[in-house]
């Protein structure tokens, strides 16, 4: 995948007009000319954003007083960030950013994240541990913090972020126009997510801990799916009914199966299924987005190759991130019940959160290599 497919143009994008299938998702999102730049130049471009990504991504996990405070402290509000994210990447196609100079464009659409991640912490810990802001930024024993407890309600409400961008391809909500549009999905999916934690964690049907499991479950194979197959097998089913029907069934079905082999098969908890998971999702994004699928897209024979390829890359990175992680995370001090949960907000937090910040949102600005559908 390349930055073009989320930021096509530095010019501001119109009110009214939202493509058929968010560009993420559709099988031809780059151009010949787009996919040639790609082959061109990566890794290289690759390598010099992760000389933004990786410095970043270690100052969240590790940067507000340690790995276990930063756990603590930055895990919960970056999750809440990620639907707003979502929203500016693939609603509003980095409005409101794109109205400004290139290289300020970022600075703007990052402090709506920020921002925006901040006030619904504030939201997600009043309906989890009533009006308590000290709990939020200075958690203590008196002052119930929003670690773990809001995790499954953000959590929650991320995933069903992303059924409706990519899966349902951004419908019903579509029709309202780009700037309402996603105005809307981020209220329906806080409303739905907000529903569901009430009728299964706090009515307490289910546990916290594997209700957040099986939505991150659900979360990696909407990105397997609609990142690194880049909509494959569904994008080319002409028929939309058909597509989304199938898309949805089969992307809840994969999540449901996954988190079934991993706790009952596997014997994993909750938070060891959450971690590999969401290092899966990280990995996608590191391997899809910011490398563009190399070296899968120097496949120019066979596509089925080059989907190989993309998966056996991130799998092969996950393990590896989910082997090293928890013993990093021991080195650091972090007690051993959160090191699983250490690994899930270095790679689906912070990791996640920098990749598509750098790629969608600041386009790679400013270790940046220009492509030639630039303007």
């Amino acid at each position: 995948m390349s930055s073009e497919q989320l930021a096509t143009s530095t010019a501001a994008p119109s009110a009214h007009a939202l493509g058929h299938r968010p560009a993420i998702s559709r099988p031809d999102a780059l151009s010949p000319a787009a996919l040639a730049d790609a082959r061109r130049h990566q890794p290289l471009r690759g390598l010099i954003g992760l000389a933004f990504v990786v410095p970043v991504t270690v100052l969240l996990s590790i940067g507000a007083n340690g790995a276990g405070h930063s756990l603590i402290l930055l895990g919960p509000i970056i999750t809440f960030a990620l639907p707003i994210m979502a929203m500016i990447a693939f609603w509003w196609e980095d409005w409101p950013g794109v109205m400004f100079p290139r290289h300020w464009s970022g600075l703007y659409d990052t402090a709506i994240v920020v921002a925006g991640g901040v006030l619904l912490t504030v939201l997600g810990q009043l309906v989890v541990n009533g009006p308590d802001l000290i709990g939020v930024f200075a958690p203590d024993s008196a002052h119930t913090g929003t670690y773990p407890a809001t995790l499954q309600l953000s959590g929650c409400i991320f995933t069903i972020m992303l059924q409706l961008t990519l899966v349902c391809e951004r419908r019903p909500l579509d029709g309202f126009g780009r700037i309402p549009s996603g105005l809307a999905a981020l209220v329906l999916c806080w409303a739905l997510g907000l529903i569901a934690w009430l009728v299964a964690v706090r009515s307490q049907a289910i546990a916290g801990e594997e209700y957040g499991s099986w939505f991150v479950s659900i979360g990696l194979w909407q990105m397997i799916f609609y990142t690194t197959l880049r909509g494959w097998p569904f994008a080319r089913i002409e028929r939309r009914w058909l597509r989304l029907l199938l898309g949805n069934v089969t992307v809840i079905a994969c999540g449901w199966g996954s988190y079934l082999l991993a706790s009952g098969g596997l014997g994993w908890p909750g938070a060891r299924i959450t971690a590999v998971a969401g290092t899966g999702i990280g990995c996608v994004l590191l391997v899809s987005m910011l490398f563009e699928a190399w070296p899968a897209i120097r496949a120019t024979d066979s596509l089925a190759l080059g989907r190989t390829i993309a998966v056996s890359v991130t799998v092969i990175l996950t393990a590896l991130l989910v082997w090293s992680l928890p013993m990093l995370a021991h080195a650091l001090g972090v007690p051993p019940e959160h090191e699983w949960g250490w690994t899930t907000h270095v790679t689906l937090n912070s990791l996640s959160t920098v990749v598509i910040l750098h790629v969608a949102v600041w386009r790679r600005w400013p270790a940046r290599i220009s492509s030639p559908e630039d303007p």
